[in-house]
């Protein structure tokens, strides 16, 4: 296989049945049983190597000392059933629980299908337009006021109660199709969720199980926790991130800081615990407590100051987050892992296989 070229993202093709159908415990394994691929940035040659584990092997390969920053946002059913002005059905997907600083919600209308919600291509096929109003399951409404993207509309809702008490009940969790089916709430949590709030989950989390975070204390490995609600990411159209809410509490912002004072590594688990982190990071380089939306973007150029490693799961080539993953990892690292991985069949999306990024 040709190495890929990150210039604009990676130019490479993910098979079809290289997708993640289902949990790791609908395909017979536990949720710590899933492939790590590890990639170390330097050997003795000063070439970047991989090496091929499963999670629960993850306390041996890291070290005594070590933080991981996880994401304690948990998942929202965030789908909702809507109808157009002429009684036709759409999908809603809600990016985000809370209303952004000017009040409003952005919101994703989709293409509703016994297979999952694909997105409306080609675009103009989308029946989105400034003024239109969406009905909601018990009387609620929504009515479109704006593009943010092609994609995303700013949308002004009135519901019967507060927002996440009606996804409780009328909301189902996000799914797209490459799922096969409908999978509960619960399939779409991590073992740190904790702060209601993801439209999609953080899944590079996924695989941790209590026996697994307990047996990495018992190694000497720090946990602490950030949170940041992710909005919705369609499969199907590769954006920059938007502004997300966030909140790096202050206990943690004094142990990354604590960390890396020892000499430690702060390892992010997942690209959201990175654009959290890197977002409460002052023009000293250090890490302070944090709360509010965050628009930050993270490419080469800008590189990152508060991570020194990254977990995360596999990405589409023209995925924005490949950026990120280069400003940790370097170009070469990043190469030889996705080789690795497309030789080696890993398994993609929020239910597959997973990345740990060692520089």
């Amino acid at each position: 296989m040709a190495s890929p070229s990150l210039e604009t993202g990676f130019d490479f093709t993910v098979p079809p049945e290289l997708s993640a159908h289902a949990p790791a415990e609908a395909r017979g394994l536990a949720r710590d049983g899933v492939r790590l691929l590890v990639g170390h940035g330097g050997s003795t040659e000063g070439q970047p190597t991989a090496e091929h584990r499963v999670f629960t092997e993850l306390p041996q390969v890291l070290c005594p000392g070590d933080l991981l920053v996880v994401n304690n946002s948990a998942t929202v059913p965030a789908a909702l059933p809507v109808r157009l002005p002429d009684g036709r059905p759409v999908a809603l997907h809600l990016s985000s629980a809370d209303p952004d600083p000017r009040g409003a919600h952005l919101v994703e209308l989709r293409r509703p299908t016994a297979s999952g919600a694909p997105a409306y291509l080609p675009p103009e096929q989308n029946p989105a337009r400034p003024g239109l109003r969406l009905t909601l399951p018990a009387g609620g409404e929504a009515e479109l006021t704006a593009p943010f993207t092609a994609r995303l509309w700013y949308a002004r809702l009135t519901l019967p109660g507060p927002v996440a008490g009606y996804l409780t009940r009328y909301g189902k969790p996000i799914r797209y199709s490459y799922v096969d089916r409908d999978w509960p709430l619960t399939a779409y949590q991590t073992a740190f969720a904790a702060e209601p709030g993801s439209s999609e989950m953080p899944s590079a989390a996924r695989p941790f199980t209590p026996e697994l975070v307990s047996a990495l204390v018992a190694r000497g490995i720090l946990l602490a926790p950030i949170t940041l609600h992710t909005g919705v990411a369609s499969p199907e159209v590769h954006e920059a991130p938007y502004p997300e809410r966030f909140r790096v509490p202050a206990a943690t912002a004094r142990l990354v800081e604590h960390v890396r004072g020892e000499g430690g590594r702060v390892i992010a688990v997942g690209t959201t615990a990175v654009r959290a982190l890197e977002s409460a990071v002052g023009a000293d380089g250090r890490v302070r407590a944090a709360d509010g939306w965050t628009d930050l973007v993270i490419t080469p150029a800008r590189g990152v100051r508060a991570v020194d490693g990254l977990l995360t799961g596999w990405h589409e080539p023209r995925a924005s987050h490949l950026l990120m993953l280069q400003a940790i990892a370097g170009r070469p690292l990043l190469e030889l892992c996705y080789r690795e991985a497309l030789d080696r069949r890993y398994l993609w999306h929020e239910f597959g296989d997973v990345n740990l990024l060692l520089p």
